[in-house]
């Protein structure tokens, strides 16, 4: 009857997550906003800037530089200020975010060969988006400076071609969109388990299930399989939607990022119970649900590399799950990650499953006793 009763208390539990319509919308409608929300609107590019120019030279090449600040795709206007007043004026009222200064012997220096130097000025208050646009004006006069370097002789001396593996046109969504794989169905799956034992408390039906027929490693068993069910079904839809709307090449094997997803689910699944158990009330497993989450997300990879952490704070994250799993799907989509690359990824998620599912149960066992 193991199998009935098992059968019977995932069936409670899933209608419990499905009877209540504000649940079946945060499940289904949310994870697909968040899905084009992020996709959208989270870029690693600047676009629609204005740039500030102070240029006191009437050769041509000042003119070059500025006509190709125009004509890129990034730039917005292009201002030309008067002085140096006008552009503290500018960068302190936030009308640009940079101002390139030229001086009387620009062009001068340019055509006799001695090279021109051009000065720039950012807004250090936004200081991300600052160094994105100095990259963005570097490859500009870069660009003339390789122009130029085939006429004094050596064209092999004039800069050196840079290939991109995996994202040849370093395209901020094939970064973003794997990612989400990891981060979108982690907190789904974090927020189904942390309410599913706080909800029996908050609803005085905990007390029935420990007077019940079922064992306890049955209930624990049932309210832990719908979570992965449902985090299965999200990053399922997530797996089918990124190559169909936003082109990310899927080029590893799909199998294995499944064999990879279980286990990274299955270890959430268990800081989840670990939460609700420890929560009397919903709104408890809620926050502890956002307290989990937003560290598992940071310390993942996802926003910084772990190796730009300090030392402990790295070490702390080789713990994480997200993290190995977020190698995985970057890997399987972008770098045809290998059978055995995926399950070195793989075993450390195991590892940290057991680890949490067997927390989970030793805590919930003395909770019911």
């Amino acid at each position: 009857m193991t199998g009935a009763r098992l059968l019977a208390i995932c069936v409670k539990e899933f209608w419990a997550i499905l009877r209540d319509k504000r649940i079946r919308a945060t499940l289904l409608a949310m994870p697909i906003l968040q899905f084009f929300i992020f996709g959208l609107a989270t870029t690693l590019e600047v676009k629609n800037i204005d740039i500030g120019v102070l240029n006191r030279d009437v050769g041509a090449w000042s003119q070059e530089v500025i006509q190709r600040v125009q004509g890129s795709p990034n730039v917005a206007r292009v201002i030309m200020l008067p002085d140096g007043a006008a552009v503290r004026r500018a960068i302190d009222h936030q009308q640009v975010i940079a101002v390139l200064r030229f001086e009387p012997d620009f062009s001068a220096n340019v055509a006799s060969g001695r090279g021109g130097t051009v000065g720039a000025i950012f807004d250090g208050r936004r200081s991300n988006a600052a160094q994105i646009v100095a990259g963005y004006l570097d490859q500009i006069v870069t660009g003339i400076g390789m122009h130029l370097a085939p006429t004094a002789g050596d064209a092999a001396a004039a800069g050196s071609v840079a290939v991109n593996w995996f994202n040849p046109n370093l395209d901020y969504v094939w970064f973003t969109m794997p990612a989400l794989i990891a981060i979108i169905p982690a907190i789904t799956t974090l927020s189904v388990v942390a309410q599913s034992v706080a909800r029996e408390k908050e609803l005085g039906t905990f007390d029935q299930l420990m007077v019940s027929p079922l064992r306890v490693h049955e209930i624990l068993i049932g309210k832990m399989v719908p979570p992965v069910l449902v985090g299965l079904f999200v990053a399922s839809i997530y797996i089918a939607l990124i190559p169909l709307v936003f082109h990310v090449p899927l080029t590893g094997p799909l199998q294995m990022l499944y064999v990879a997803l279980v286990p990274y689910l299955m270890a959430l699944t268990g800081i989840g119970m670990l939460i609700s158990v420890l929560s009397t009330t919903q709104q408890q497993a809620f926050l502890g649900m956002f307290l989990v989450a937003v560290p598992t997300i940071l310390l993942s990879g996802y926003a910084s590399p772990i190796d730009n952490m300090p030392d402990w704070l790295a070490f702390i994250a080789r713990a994480d799950p997200a993290g190995y799993f977020l190698t995985v799907s970057e890997g399987v989509f972008l770098k045809a990650m290998t059978a055995g690359d995926v399950l070195a990824n793989a075993w450390p998620l195991a590892v940290i499953a057991t680890v949490t599912l067997t927390a989970a149960s030793l805590l919930f066992r003395s909770r019911m006793t």
